[in-house]
C-alpha cells in the first residue's frame, strides 16, 4: 500500500511539474512561507531531523522547518520521526524505551528539542509535529514542552501540527489557534474537527485541498498549508491560490528559484 501510494503521488507530481503556472507577483514570492520537511537532507550525507539538516535550511533562507517530536523513556522530548531507529540507523531500538542519555550515546545525531529551539528558535519558524504516541504523564509533558518553548511566541515563532488531532488534547496549555491538524484521505473529517475545535487551520496534500476547503476555512479565519510541493510550477500554483504554508522536501531549491526571480526583477528576498 505504501509503495502504491508513493507511485500515485509521484504521478501527480509529474503532472503538475509540467503544467505551466503563471509566475506569482513579487509580493507573493517575497512573502512565500516555505517549510523544509525534516530539514534539508538526503539521508546519505545529511540526515533528516538533525542539526546539519536544519542548518542547511537556514543557510538556504527557507522560512520554516518541520520537525518531529517524540519522547524518551525518561520523558524528554527529542526530534525524530520514526518510533524506532531501524530505518535511519539500521538498529532496532524504540525511542520510547531508551533514556535520553542512552539515546544520545547510541545515536549522537538525534537532537533534543531543547537544542533545536536554542539553536533555531526565532531564526526560522518551527512546525513541531506531535507524533501519535502514549503520553504517560500528560500534565508534566505539557508543562515541560511549554518551558522549552517559553522563549518563543506561539503562532509567531512556532505551530503544533499532528496527523492525529487527539494528540492536541495532551497539550491543553497551548492556544488552539497554533494547532494545525494534518489531513490525509480523511480531509472532510479533519476539516470538521479544525472548525469545531477552532484550530488555526488545516494542512494536507496540495491536490486534495481544493477551492471548497480553502473557502470554508477562510470564512472561519483559518489558514491552509499544503505539501509536498516538488516543482516550481506546483509552487507557483500554490502561491497563486493563496496558500499560507508550503511544505517541501526540497525547500532550499525552491527558495533559490524564488530568489532568482526576485533578483531578476530587482527585488530583494529578505
Amino acid at each position: 500500500m505504501h509503495r502504491l501510494q508513493n507511485m500515485v503521488l509521484q504521478s501527480i507530481d509529474t503532472y503538475f511539474q509540467h503544467r505551466t503556472a503563471p509566475v506569482p507577483t513579487a509580493n507573493r514570492l517575497r512573502h512565500c512561507k516555505l517549510v523544509s520537511h525534516r530539514g534539508e537532507h538526503d539521508n546519505c550525507d545529511v540526515f533528516e531531523n538533525t542539526m546539519p539538516a536544519f542548518e542547511r535550511a537556514c543557510r538556504d533562507g527557507v522560512w520554516g522547518i518541520e520537525l518531529d517530536v517524540r519522547w524518551t523513556r525518561d520523558l524528554k522530548p527529542v526530534v525524530f520521526h520514526d518510533p524506532d531507529t531501524r530505518r535511519m540507523f539500521g538498529k532496532n531500538y524504540r525511542i520510547g524505551q531508551l533514556r535520553l542519555q542512552e539515546l544520545t550515546h547510541l545515536f549522537p545525531l538525534v537532537p533534543t528539542l531543547a537544542d533545536v529551539v536554542e539553536r533555531f528558535g526565532r531564526k526560522v519558524h518551527l512546525m513541531l509535529e506531535i507524533k501519535p504516541e502514549t503520553y504517560p504523564e500528560p500534565g508534566y509533558q505539557c508543562r515541560l514542552l511549554k518551558t522549552q518553548l517559553t522563549a518563543l511566541v506561539p503562532g509567531r515563532h512556532y505551530h503544533l501540527i499532528s496527523l492525529k488531532p487527539a494528540m492536541f488534547r495532551y497539550l491543553r496549555g497551548f492556544p488552539s489557534q497554533i494547532c494545525l491538524p494534518i489531513a490525509e484521505l480523511n480531509l472532510r473529517t479533519i476539516s470538521n474537527i479544525a472548525i469545531r475545535e477552532k484550530y488555526g487551520g488545516i494542512l494536507g496534500h496540495y491536490l486534495l485541498i481544493n477551492r471548497h476547503y480553502r473557502n470554508r476555512h477562510g470564512r472561519q479565519g483559518q489558514k491552509i498549508g499544503t505539501g509536498f510541493v516538488a516543482s516550481p510550477n506546483c509552487l507557483f500554483r500554490e502561491l497563486n491560490r493563496g496558500v499560507e504554508w508550503i511544505f517541501s522536501n526540497n525547500a532550499g531549491t525552491l527558495q533559490r528559484i524564488i530568489n532568482n526571480y526576485l533578483q531578476a526583477n530587482g527585488k530583494r528576498s529578505y
